[in-house]
């Protein structure tokens, strides 16, 4: 029994399993680390760091949705709302009534996304011809960038529909505004241009570049995941609009003031020529031309010599044209009168060591045929009546060595020297247009203080109505002391005189205000030795016109090269005023180095002064003052001295 026993016993004990291997009984009672004891503090550490935790959690959630809940609803909104710029519409320019001189419309701009991009080789190659660019400049372009390129900005609605026809996926069309210029090269060193972000870049666009670009408006939006838009939200800011811009120019009188110039250029096979014309009543520029001159709708290979608006930056020395300022000022002084006799024979004159002289003698001259004539020794010997000074503060007073104050980019001031610095022969070479510059438009504003019986009148781009701002005058020239006679007593301030309105015109002009700079006596004494500078045995009779009487002086001069003068390249032309008699506008040609062997202002520029007077008044409505049409031909013409 015993053995029965201790062989169940030993049974018990084996695995259920053959070769299975019996697991240790654990008696986790007496287990060590259940033995030991935890320390307090770390319960507590534990127990600090989730409350930390939750107390953190809880602060960014107050943060997020509390406290700047503001941020995250932005970020939210820009998921799905979009805000869409409306574009203002850049402000035209206007001629004097009103005629579109630059104006914005519609034009279809193409982009692509490049890696969006997919066209067959044929579809690649029309897409490439009608860009007007080669296959190899195309690829280019959209190898330059994954997500966004300009194909071509500013296309014709022709192409832009044969670019869509061709639905070629990636490409993409945007509508942008295209500036426009009717009067083209007219009218272009005007006008000026705008760039392809219609920001504008020369002329009357860049000078007036805030009142004309407007502010862009916007509105906000709701679109899908496809893009289209839902629903508006949120405030609508409209577009303003630009302001338009009235010109004083006519764009008639400007068409046939370039037409003249362009034509005297080509035929004396001329370097540049211009002209300007203004209204002597109201001081407002009607004309303002140049050649050469460019288009401003395309300004493909363009030269810095078509870009010039050479009446306003290119200054040179003024010649002849100064003389009736020196004279003017004799007689305003009481140093001479319009019969006094200068002594002119042997017609040379040598002051320190240096000869001034004439064309050929003259001997003998009154004051009034030192001007009919352009007589440098006559004109010389006038100015050393008079001190350094006096004739300084006379050429600032008029403009000369001012810069015009209008609001125009590229204007310049001249040159004019400190008195204090002139030698006896500067002096004496200032009386007859040497030692210092001007522009065409300086001379053209001087030539005011004659049509305006003794007054330089402010010189204006814009439109005047004859109201409000517009019939402010604009800023005197600064003149730094005052021009007072230093040999005769002052004479006394004078009223100006009323201006008669033209029979034809219906509208009042209203003259604009100016500066006295001499007696209205002295200015119509100088106005009849203008007349008879175009008159018999003057220096410019081809300056005469059909049915207008006309005053004006001529101006020849070597153009400087260098530190001297270049013996064969002249400037040649002519200042002057119409009609005579009850002046309306002044006129300057310019014409820059002709090459045909024809160089006097006589010759050159005064028939352009006739040809642009007779257009102008009969553009204005000017009743004509002559009743019989001079014979030109029979006139005798007298050879200018410069």
């Amino acid at each position: 029994m015993s053995r029965m026993g201790d062989l169940v016993r030993r049974l018990r004990r084996q695995p259920r399993h053959q070769g299975a291997t019996a697991m240790p009984t654990v008696r986790y009672a007496t287990s060590p680390l259940l033995a030991s004891r935890t320390p307090p503090w770390r319960v507590k550490f534990l127990i600090g760091l989730i409350g930390v935790g939750f107390a953190v959690l809880v602060g960014r959630a107050a943060w997020i949705q509390i406290i700047h809940n503001d941020f995250y609803l932005q970020q939210g909104a820009s998921r799905y709302e979009r805000r869409i710029e409306l574009p203002a519409n850049r402000g035209r320019i206007l001629d004097r009534h009103g005629e579109l001189l630059a104006s914005s419309i519609p034009a279809p701009s193409l982009w692509a996304i490049p890696k969006d991009f997919e066209a067959t080789p044929a579809e690649f190659k029309s897409l490439a011809r009608l860009l007007d660019m080669p296959p190899v400049e195309l690829k280019k372009r959209l190898g330059a960038s994954a997500n966004f390129v300009w194909l071509r900005r500013q296309v014709d609605d022709k192409v832009a529909q044969q670019v869509a026809d061709l639905k070629i996926k990636g490409v993409h069309e945007l509508k942008e505004s295209k500036r426009q210029y009717p009067a083209g090269e007219a009218v272009a060193h005007v006008v000026g241009f705008t760039n392809i972000e219609d920001a504008g870049q020369e002329g009357i666009e860049l000078a007036y570049q805030k009142q004309l670009v407007g502010r862009d408006g916007v509105r906000h939006v709701i679109k899908d995941r496809l893009g289209r838009v839902v629903e508006s939200v949120g405030d609508l800011v409209p577009a303003d609009d630009g302001r338009d811009i009235r010109l004083s120019i006519d764009a008639k009188v400007q068409f046939a003031a370039y037409q003249r110039i362009r034509d005297a250029v080509a035929l004396h096979k001329a370097k540049a020529g211009s002209v300007v014309v203004l209204d002597a009543v109201t001081g407002e520029v009607l004309a303002l031309a140049n050649v050469p001159s460019y288009t401003p709708s395309d300004r493909r290979n363009l030269t810095g010599a078509q870009l010039r608006n050479r009446a306003l930056t290119d200054t040179f020395e003024p010649g002849s044209t100064i003389k009736p300022f020196i004279v003017g000022w004799a007689l305003e002084t009481g140093r001479v009168k319009p019969t006094t006799m200068i002594a002119t024979a042997p017609g040379r004159l040598t002051i320190d060591g240096a000869t001034i002289t004439d064309s050929h003698p003259h001997g003998d001259l009154t004051v009034e045929e030192v001007i009919q004539k352009s007589s440098n020794v006559g004109a010389a010997k006038i100015g050393l009546m008079m001190q350094p000074r006096e004739m300084w503060e006379l050429f600032t007073a008029v403009g000369l060595g001012q810069k015009p104050h209008i609001d125009f980019p590229g204007v310049v001031t001249g040159r004019l020297r400190p008195y204090k610095s002139w030698r006896r022969i500067e002096q004496v070479t200032m009386s007859y247009g040497y030692g210092l510059s001007a522009s065409l438009f300086q001379l053209a504003q001087a030539y005011t203080v004659f049509a305006r019986d003794g007054e330089l009148i402010p010189i204006s781009l814009l439109k005047r109505d004859g109201t409000g701002d517009d019939a402010a005058p604009a800023k005197a020239p600064f003149i730094k002391t005052a021009l007072k006679p230093m040999v005769a007593p002052p004479f006394a301030a004078m009223a100006s005189p009323a201006l008669a309105q033209d029979k034809a015109d219906s509208t009042a002009l209203v003259p604009m205000p100016g500066t006295r700079i001499m007696s209205a006596q002295t200015a119509r004494d100088v106005r009849k030795m203008l007349s008879m500078v175009t008159g018999n045995g003057g220096t410019a009779p081809k300056a005469q016109t059909d049915a207008y009487s006309v005053g004006g002086k001529t101006g020849t001069a070597h153009k400087q090269e260098g530190k001297g003068y270049a013996g064969h390249k002249y400037r040649s032309w002519f200042v002057g005023i119409a009609p005579i008699n009850n002046p309306r506008i002044v006129v300057a040609v310019m014409v820059d180095e002709p090459g045909d062997g024809i160089y006097f202002g006589g010759d050159v520029a005064a028939p352009v002064f006739s040809q642009v007077v007779q257009q102008t008044l009969n553009r204005l409505g000017v009743v004509p003052d002559l009743a019989v049409r001079p014979d030109i031909k029979a006139m005798k013409s007298e050879e200018e001295s410069f």
